[in-house]
C-alpha cells in the first residue's frame, strides 16, 4: 500500500529542505498548505534569510505572522519612510539586521525601537539627511555599521565624531561621492578597538599623511599596531610610503578599488604588497597591470582576485609567487580564452574559482575537471544572445550550451563540483563595490 508523502514525519521533509535554496524554500512552501506549516514552524531553515520589504501597505496581517513565525531577523527596505519603521518594529522587535535602501525621510529617529539591532545598513537617500543622532540609541549593540553614498548636511567630522561612540562596531563601511572632504579615519580608529573590517572611499586623499591610520603618540603606546585583519579601499589612487602603512601589521585581507582605469607613472601597490608581507587575501580592482606588482605578491596568499590587465606569463609568475593559491577570481580587461587552460597546470590546489565562459573553448572549459580540490566553480557572465541576427537581445540567464557544459564538467569530477551558474546580489550589499 502506497504512502502519501504528506503522511511522511515532518522531521523527514525537514532534513530535505535542508538541500534547499532560499528560492526553492519559498516555492515548497507555496505547494500547500501543510509544507507551509512544517517550514514556518522551523526556524533554523530561516536563520540568514532576508526579506526584501516596498510600499508596506501591500503587505497584510497573514503576511507580517508569517515573518514572525519565521523569526526573520533580516530585512531590506526600499523606499522607506519613517512610519514604516514603526510597523517593521512591532511585528519584529528583535530584528537584527536591516538594510535601508532609498531612505526617504531627512531623520531616522525610528530605529530606536529595535533594541537587538546589530547590523545597520544605509545605502542612499532621497532626502538628506539631518544629522547622524540616531546612531547613538544603537550603540550598545550595533556592530556592522555601512553609510554608502548618503547625501546629508550636517558636517563630515559631526558623522565621524558619532561613529567614534560606537564602540562596539567590528566592520565600518564609509562610502561617498566626494562632494565633501573627509578627515583621515585615524581619529575614528583609535576609538574602535574592536574593529577588525573597513571600507572606506579614499577619492579625496592625493597622499597619504604619516598618521593617517594610527597617529603618531598611538604607535608609540600600542607597537603592534591596530586591530584591522581586512581592509577595502575605494577609489584609490593616493601616493603612500612605508611608514603611514606601519600600523596595519594585523592585516590579512586588502582589496584596491582603484579610482582610474588608465593609472599614473607610479604603482602605489607595489609599496602595500611590501609593507604586507603576510598578507593571506588580495583582490584588485584596475590600476596598473599585473606585470608591475606581480613580483611583489605575497607568498603567503591563499586568495586573489584580478580584474586587471594580465598576460598570460604574468600567471606563470602568480603560480610562483602563490603557490599555496586556494580561491582565484579572474576578470582579465582582455580575453580570457588564452588563460583558463593554465589554471590545472599553474594553481592545483584551487578550492574556489570564479571566471567568464564567453570564448573559452569547450576541451578548455572541461579541462578545469583536472583540478583535483576544487569544490566550487562560479560562472560570472551567466548571460547569453539567443537569436544571432539581434545582437542587442541579451537573456539574463544560462545559455543551452553552458547549461550542457556545467552538466558535462560535473558528470566528468563525479559530482564533486558545485557549479554557480548566476550571481544573485545580495539585497544587503551596497553597490559601490558591486559595480566595479
Amino acid at each position: 500500500m502506497s504512502t502519501s508523502p504528506l503522511q511522511l514525519p515532518a522531521e523527514l521533509w525537514l532534513q530535505v529542505f535542508n538541500f534547499l535554496s532560499w528560492r526553492d524554500k519559498l516555492s515548497v512552501r507555496c505547494t500547500c498548505a501543510y509544507f507551509r506549516k512544517v517550514l514556518d514552524a522551523s526556524r533554523p531553515h530561516w536563520y540568514g534569510f532576508c526579506v526584501v520589504l516596498r510600499k508596506l501597505s501591500r503587505y497584510n496581517r497573514p503576511f507580517w505572522r508569517s515573518l514572525a513565525q519565521r523569526h526573520i531577523g533580516t530585512v531590506s527596505l526600499r523606499s522607506g519612510k519613517r512610519k514604516y519603521l514603526r510597523q517593521v518594529s512591532a511585528w519584529l522587535p528583535a530584528l537584527h539586521t536591516l538594510h535601508l535602501e532609498d531612505w526617504t525621510d531627512s531623520s531616522i529617529d525610528e530605529l530606536k525601537l529595535f533594541h537587538q539591532l546589530q547590523h545597520l545598513c544605509i545605502t542612499s537617500c532621497s532626502a538628506p539627511l539631518k544629522s547622524f543622532d540616531f546612531l547613538f540609541p544603537l550603540s550598545q549593540h550595533l556592530s556592522q555599521l555601512s553609510i554608502c553614498n548618503v547625501q546629508y548636511t550636517c558636517p563630515s567630522s559631526h558623522l565621524l565624531a558619532t561613529i567614534s561612540q560606537l564602540t562596539r562596531l567590528t566592520s565600518l563601511c564609509l562610502h561617498h561621492d566626494g562632494s565633501q572632504r573627509f578627515p583621515a579615519p585615524c581619529g575614528v580608529l583609535k576609538h574602535l578597538k574592536e574593529l577588525r573590517h573597513l571600507s572606506w572611499t579614499m577619492i579625496t586623499y592625493r597622499t597619504l599623511s604619516p598618521d593617517f591610520f594610527s597617529s603618531t603618540h598611538l604607535i608609540d603606546e600600542h607597537p603592534t599596531g591596530l586591530q584591522l585583519s581586512d581592509l577595502q579601499l575605494l577609489d584609490y589612487d593616493a601616493t603612500v610610503t612605508l611608514e603611514v602603512l606601519q600600523p596595519l601589521s594585523h592585516l590579512s585581507s586588502l582589496s584596491i578599488f582603484h579610482l582610474y582605469s588608465v593609472p599614473g607613472p607610479t604603482c602605489h601597490l607595489q609599496t602595500w604588497l611590501m609593507a604586507l608581507p603576510h598578507l593571506r587575501h588580495l583582490s584588485v580592482h584596475g590600476g596598473h597591470p599585473l606585470a608591475t606588482y606581480v613580483e611583489f605578491l605575497p607568498t603567503s596568499l591563499l586568495s586573489l582576485t584580478l580584474c586587471v590587465d594580465l598576460q598570460p606569463a604574468d600567471l606563470q609568475t602568480v603560480s610562483l609567487r602563490a603557490p599555496q593559491l586556494e580561491t582565484l577570481h579572474l576578470e582579465p580587461w582582455g580575453p580570457s580564452s588564452s588563460l583558463v587552460r593554465l589554471l590545472p597546470q599553474l594553481f592545483p590546489y584551487l578550492k574556489t574559482l570564479r571566471i567568464r565562459h564567453h570564448h573559452v573553448p569547450d576541451e578548455d572549459f572541461l579541462q578545469l575537471q583536472q583540478l583535483q580540490y576544487l569544490d566550487t566553480l562560479e560562472i560570472l557572465d551567466s548571460y547569453h544572445r539567443p537569436d544571432p541576427s539581434d545582437p542587442a537581445k541579451v537573456t539574463y540567464e544560462p545559455s543551452p550550451r553552458l547549461l550542457q557544459l556545467t552538466s558535462d564538467l560535473q558528470k566528468h569530477s563525479s559530482r564533486r563540483l558545485r557549479v554557480l551558474i548566476s550571481s544573485q546580489r545580495d539585497p544587503r550589499s551596497c553597490y559601490c563595490v558591486s559595480d566595479y
